[in-house]
């Protein structure tokens, strides 16, 4: 039997400013930063922040534990061991509906733990030309 997922709260700045210079997805009301730590600790960190631009305090609360409890449900089959993750609340946060909610938090794990060689062989959409390097001289 393999052993219980460890889960640790970050807590401190320089573990979210850390997280920050990972990789970080944006989806609905979500954006979740990921850290590979690479220093083979099986266990996965959690922090949780939003900003004043969220709301008061009480949104900004609420926004919060949303995200805590979406976590608790996604990290098991989602996260990756030896990784830190913040999850950022965005505007709509709050007032989501919680099965959206689940399916951001679930789709941005999922495209997080993507390893992004793989993400770079998808084949990307074309922007439209905007007309300006068809002129001639």
């Amino acid at each position: 039997m393999s052993d219980p997922l460890q889960i640790k709260r970050l807590l401190r700045r320089p573990q979210f400013l850390a997280a920050a210079k990972g990789v970080s997805e944006a989806r609905g009301a979500v954006v979740i930063q990921r850290l590979d730590r690479s220093d083979g600790s099986p266990h996965i960190g959690l922090g949780f922040t939003a900003t004043r631009k969220v709301g008061g305090a009480v949104v900004r609360n609420r926004a919060k534990r949303r995200l805590r409890q979406a976590a608790r449900l996604m990290i098991a089959q989602h996260g990756r061991p030896g990784s830190d993750y913040v999850f950022i609340a965005r505007m709509g946060t709050a007032d989501r509906p919680w099965d959206r909610l689940l399916d951001d938090v679930k789709s941005t794990l999922t495209r997080l733990a993507t390893p992004k060689t793989e993400r770079a062989d998808r084949p990307s959409h074309p922007r439209a030309s905007s007309g300006q390097d068809d002129r001639t001289p």
